[in-house]
């Protein structure tokens, strides 16, 4: 959903309620994801709800990613609360750009899962990337990132997201290296060069993308055989629209996305009603109804019956053979490595 586009439940809901409240009531509160199903389903779980609840108009926005973008945004006030990877948090929590997290308006930093409690932001999902392909194409396909990367065996093109972390960590264990072992590996010159080397044997293959809502696209037009992915936007294609795709676990990198509220948001106490309602107990249980996912809330995660956790990462299964994204090692190393990448990239 663009911008410039509104919820329509959400303007409605708003004209229609009586004392709509507003610290500025021309701006709607503006909510920033990553779209495709996962936004859909953070809509359908909490935003309509709350518009309809509070009176508070809601807008949507959508973003790939990328501190520079959040350093603009802080600098316009465009947006209110943005769903940010974890390196994204602790980047733009020490720069200033997002508002401390008010842990007692949200029940206590004991009501949530450690991981996802930080100053400046509070767990929004827990989730995985790993890799998936079209079952209907290939009833048996890749076990692990070795067999992924083996073209000759599986013919066809992969899709790859186009940033260096997660395609780094997939290179060195798609090489040979434990999951438990690959920020050791990746921390020395040597690693890198190693990881680099072995992408290099799937560069001819690849397919970058950019937004993660164009991987059940890539696979359904038989672009790609497999691709990079998390499990919630294939498994809801598999419920909503009959497809048959698989994901594979094994190697899979997990972390936790949060909820931030912007420095300076024009629109602050509304921001915080809105995390406060998505963080409430039944209310975030909803979102596991919409897509698989991890929850960051102890007592939502408690009332999950036991379907609802089978494909998503809290499922202790699934994380056996994982990876934990080290996010200071990408704090420390994003710019060097993503420059080296995108010159690597340009090479034919």
């Amino acid at each position: 959903m663009k911008r410039w586009q509104r919820s329509a439940i959400a303007l409605t809901a708003c004209l229609l309620l009586a004392g709509c409240e507003a610290e500025e009531p021309s701006q709607p509160l503006t909510v920033v994801g990553w779209g495709g199903s996962s936004q859909r389903a953070h809509r359908d779980a909490y935003w309509t709800s709350f518009v309809v609840h509070t009176g508070i108009p809601l807008q949507e926005d959508t973003w790939h990613g990328g501190i520079d973008v959040l350093r603009e945004k802080a600098r316009s006030g465009d947006w209110d609360i943005v769903q940010v990877e974890v390196e994204e948090l602790l980047l733009g929590c020490a720069e200033g750009l997002f508002e401390p997290m008010d842990w007692r308006a949200l029940g206590g930093r004991e009501a949530f899962i450690e991981p996802s409690v930080q100053d400046c932001g509070v767990g929004a999902m827990v989730w995985s990337q790993l890799f998936g392909y079209d079952a209907d194409r290939m009833p048996n396909g890749p076990r692990n990132w070795a067999e992924f990367w083996d073209v000759q065996r599986f013919p066809g093109r992969r899709g790859l997201r186009r940033t260096p972390k997660y395609t780094l960590e997939f290179a060195l264990m798609a090489d040979g290296v434990e999951p438990d072992d690959v920020y050791k590996v990746l921390r020395t010159e040597a690693g890198v060069d190693r990881a680099f080397r072995k992408l290099d044997e799937i560069k001819p293959h690849a397919v970058w993308w950019t937004s993660i809502s164009q991987v059940p696209d890539l696979l359904t037009s038989g672009r790609v055989i497999a691709s990079v992915t998390s499990p919630g936007r294939l498994l809801v294609a598999n419920r909503d629209e009959g497809r048959h795709f698989k994901v594979v676990w094994d190697g899979n990198i997990y972390a936790v996305d949060f909820w931030v509220i912007m420095k300076g948001s024009r629109r602050k106490s509304q921001a915080l009603r809105l995390v406060q309602y998505m963080k409430q107990p039944e209310h975030e249980a909803r979102l596991a109804h919409f897509i698989p996912t991890g929850l960051s809330n102890r007592q939502a995660i408690a009332s999950l019956e036991p379907a609802l956790r089978v494909d998503t990462p809290s499922n202790a299964g699934n994380l056996a053979h994982a990876v934990e994204l080290d996010a200071q090692f990408w704090v420390e190393h994003s710019s060097e490595l993503t420059e080296r990448f995108e010159a690597w990239l340009q090479k034919r």
